[in-house]
């Protein structure tokens, strides 16, 4: 493969992993590559050995997995945080890709012990979505120093 191409593709694959829970589509990434939709999935899959879906949807498990073990969020929350439409098609990819349902691997992870989680204002205010190219910061109140 020559390296111009799989400077490109490596493009696409980083959109996909610094945006992964937005809606990305092929032709968002193919553009991301500078190639059209079809030369795109055949040559991503070629290199990286998967489809440019199959590997969206792993990126976004895996961000899943770190907030059911971290996260005060529900499941529902964090399928919609991580950028999965439906909760059945983020529970369906996460048991086939991990073994066990997200509340299953929840429940595992808890048993083991670790950290507390990390509240679920935190994680919702730090993943909004970018706006005019910045992503909004939480609003944060200032203490009353009226005496």
């Amino acid at each position: 493969m020559a390296t111009e191409q799989a400077v490109h593709l490596r493009r696409a694959r980083d959109l996909m992993d610094a945006r992964f829970a937005e809606p990305l589509d092929l032709d968002a990434m193919a553009a991301a590559a500078g190639f059209s939709r079809y030369h795109f999935a055949r040559e991503f899959r070629g290199v990286f050995g998967e489809t440019p879906g199959a590997y969206l949807s792993r990126r976004r498990v895996e961000r899943a997995k770190d907030l059911l073990a971290a996260a005060n969020l529900t499941v529902t929350e964090i399928c919609m945080v991580v950028g999965f439409a439906s909760l059945g098609s983020f529970s369906r990819r996460f048991t086939e890709l991990v073994g066990c349902a997200p509340t299953e691997y929840r429940r595992r992870v808890v048993a083991q012990g670790g950290p507390p989680p990390v509240p679920g204002c935190f994680v919702m205010a730090w993943t909004r979505p970018e706006i005019g190219g910045k992503r909004a910061a939480p609003v944060i109140s200032e203490p009353d120093t009226a005496e």
